[in-house]
């Protein structure tokens, strides 16, 4: 952190100076990032309450709706702020706290997404199996092991990103502090802290992947095994709302890499509740269980 005094604030140019375009963004990015955490806040209480669904692949979806509900979070609001205030400025701390998180609960994702494709593969191949492979011990130690494996990937990013120096321009063309924008703007030798960046990230991404890959060609060799279509469509729908996700988050992923785009960074993340609930139909039947229980309660 040696001459970022120089430069305390930065500036994030957003996505368009346009006034009319960037009211339709605040609204539409609110209106989303609303109901991204709102989705996301009903499945993590959902999954408490409701006892039925102390299952593993609920702990995981629990698991997962925290950690969108805390990307989203990063993201949006700072954006949302600069959009209704006009003020573009973030200051150094401000800046390097959203790329540690943004870095850190985007590969913790990766991490979970890979662990719920072998969740995936344990309820389909092995169902009389499951209850003794993903119990509750078991499931814990997975998700602990995706913050390990999360830590030993990110701080040492962190610890070279801080010795970055920055004595020149300050403007980043981005609407959130993300680690290529902020690299293009520093006056130190950036190329090493870049490969770096770029090689772990492309490790995540690829050996997440071939973890997901490897579940899902297991799991289709079992559903092609099946005798009836009633069992087919039975087996695939249970891991369906993943295999959409999983398609979304890795698409976008190597979409952003080949033509980087801002608005494709939280395309996931925004939808992923809405594909998870109502296709999962213990979830489901939970949540209009409650509200019908809530409405009961509301008329007493």
């Amino acid at each position: 952190m040696r001459n970022h005094k120089s430069l305390p604030t930065f500036i994030l140019l957003g996505l368009t100076d346009d006034p009319p375009m960037q009211v339709l963004i605040f609204t539409l990015l609110f209106a989303s990032y609303t109901l991204n955490v709102t989705g996301n806040l009903i499945i993590i209480i959902i999954t408490l309450v409701d006892s039925r669904l102390k299952t593993a692949m609920c702990f995981f979806l629990k698991n997962f709706s925290f950690l969108e509900a805390l990307f989203t979070t990063v993201c949006i609001p700072r954006f949302l702020y600069s959009l209704s205030t006009e003020d573009k400025t973030i200051s150094y701390n401000a800046c390097f706290s959203q790329i540690f998180f943004i870095f850190t609960f985007t590969a913790t994702e990766f991490f979970l997404l890979a662990i719920m494709s072998y969740d995936c593969y344990v309820a389909i191949c092995k169902p009389l199996h499951y209850a003794t492979i993903m119990n509750s011990r078991v499931c814990g130690r997975l998700v602990i092991c995706c913050w390990i494996a999360d830590c030993l990937v990110i701080f040492p990013l962190a610890s070279l990103g801080l010795e970055l120096e920055f004595c020149d321009s300050n403007i980043i063309d981005h609407y959130v502090c993300d680690a290529f924008p902020v690299l293009k703007i520093s006056c130190s030798d950036t190329w090493f802290l870049e490969q770096i960046v770029f090689t772990i990230a492309v490790l995540t991404v690829i050996g997440t992947f071939l973890c997901v890959f490897l579940s899902y060609t297991y799991i289709i060799e079992t559903i092609i095994k099946l005798p009836s279509a009633q069992q087919k469509m039975k087996a695939f729908s249970a891991c369906s709302s993943h295999l959409i996700v999983v398609s979304i988050t890795y698409g976008s992923c190597i979409f952003i890499y080949v033509k980087p785009s801002a608005k494709d960074e939280v395309t996931a993340p925004m939808l992923n509740p809405f594909i998870y609930s109502p296709r999962n139909k213990q979830v489901k039947r939970a949540f209009t269980e409650l509200i019908e229980r809530i409405s009961l309660i509301s008329k007493k």
